[in-house]
């Protein structure tokens, strides 16, 4: 979400144990795991680690784990550990998020070891979960339906009037696109875009909010004092997820300008100043071609608003001269693994550069 303020990143890291592993495992020849366990340095890195011994020296040591997120393919990914063979070793590996890229809050990731030595023996301990969380701040929760809000500053009614929003975009949604959340959502919810910036790895210091749509998971910095924002924001990056979840497939992205568009539209009027922009583009003939918006947007401020503007204005089209049904079709077409061109020509008859014919008839009059 766009936020036209800079903050200083100023965050404490954390660590916090939340996994001691089995006692011993043991396998033939007297090959067997002392101890394992893994601790969390919520954004940075989660640290593993793992303690072995054998009658033969340990030849060698896998970290094995697996990411719970949304994927058409079960990925495992496999660590090989460094260390000198000896009949008992200590080794340790840290997944560095800063590499690899982060993970939200309330993230589960589930792992195992192998251990082999010399002698030809084996040993696999069994799956252990670590869960991901923020523990810097107290969490309350709040549910309904499929979707929880989890919250650390405000009483409940300022929860509750943030989950009163989110029911009624979900409602909206569905009323124009036919969409609706398939799976549970997570909505975590900042005190300010500080603590925000502070759980993200590499944030853009504007970042107001995040959809991390493979894990279902928005994160959004709201102030108790900060409602009516806090609402357009809620509104908008759950539409993100919920679209993320209907469109899901192993082919193909959604077009920006749809993505974006129908999560400005669930916003409820296009704001003013968004308006403005519209206007002084379209006298000045600078609008964005509907091709060029199914990239991501510009990095320069009043250009990215105008892509939002416009995507608004492009969703407002299609809806109200064509309705409901028909962006539920274009969704599944894209769900489908279609491309742009074509998943419009099947569901209107247009590909985007006739939609960008018919646009500016619609707009330009």
């Amino acid at each position: 979400m766009r936020k036209a303020l800079v903050f200083i990143l100023a965050a404490g890291l954390l660590l916090a144990p939340l996994f001691s592993g089995p006692a011993d495992v043991e396998a033939a020849g007297g090959l067997q795991v002392l101890g394992s366990g893994v601790e969390v340095d919520f954004p940075m890195k989660v640290n593993f680690n793992l303690s072995a011994a054998s009658d033969a020296d340990i030849s060698d040591i896998r970290l094995h784990y697996i990411v719970d997120r949304m994927s058409h393919a079960k990925i495992v990914s496999e660590v090989y550990l460094d260390f000198a063979p000896a009949t008992q070793v200590d080794v340790g590996w840290s997944w560095d998020m800063r590499k690899s890229g982060g993970v939200p809050p309330g993230s589960s990731v589930s792992y195992w070891w192998t251990v082999e030595d010399a002698s030809g023996g084996e040993t696999k301990t069994e799956p252990a979960v670590v869960h991901i969380d923020d523990s810097r701040y107290p969490w309350q929760s709040l549910s309904d339906g499929l979707l929880t809000l989890y919250w650390y500053e405000g009483d409940e009614a300022f929860a509750r009037e943030l989950m009163n929003t989110a029911q009624q975009a979900l409602v909206r949604l569905h009323s124009y696109a036919g969409a609706e959340l398939v799976s549970p959502a997570s909505v975590y919810i900042y005190a300010k875009s500080e603590d925000l910036l502070g759980a993200m790895i590499f944030p853009q210091e504007w970042t107001g909010g995040v959809a991390y749509t493979q894990f279902s998971t928005i994160a959004i910095g709201i102030a108790p004092d900060e409602l009516d924002w806090g609402k357009r924001a809620m509104t908008h990056e759950l539409t993100h997820l919920v679209i993320h979840q209907v469109v899901f497939n192993p082919y193909n992205d959604l077009p920006t300008w749809l993505d974006e568009g129908l999560a400005m539209y669930a916003e409820g009027s296009l704001e003013p100043v968004f308006v403005s922009l519209l206007v002084e583009a379209i006298k000045e003939d600078g609008l964005i071609t509907v091709r060029s918006l199914s990239s991501p947007f510009s990095a320069d401020a009043k250009e990215s608003a105008l892509a939002y503007a416009q995507s608004y204005s492009l969703i407002d089209l299609l809806i109200s001269n064509y309705g409901q049904s028909q962006m539920l079709e274009l969704l599944g077409t894209f769900h489908e693994g279609s491309g742009y061109d074509e998943a419009l020509l099947k569901v209107y008859g247009f590909d985007m550069d006739g939609l960008n014919r018919l646009w500016l008839s619609y707009i330009v009059k």
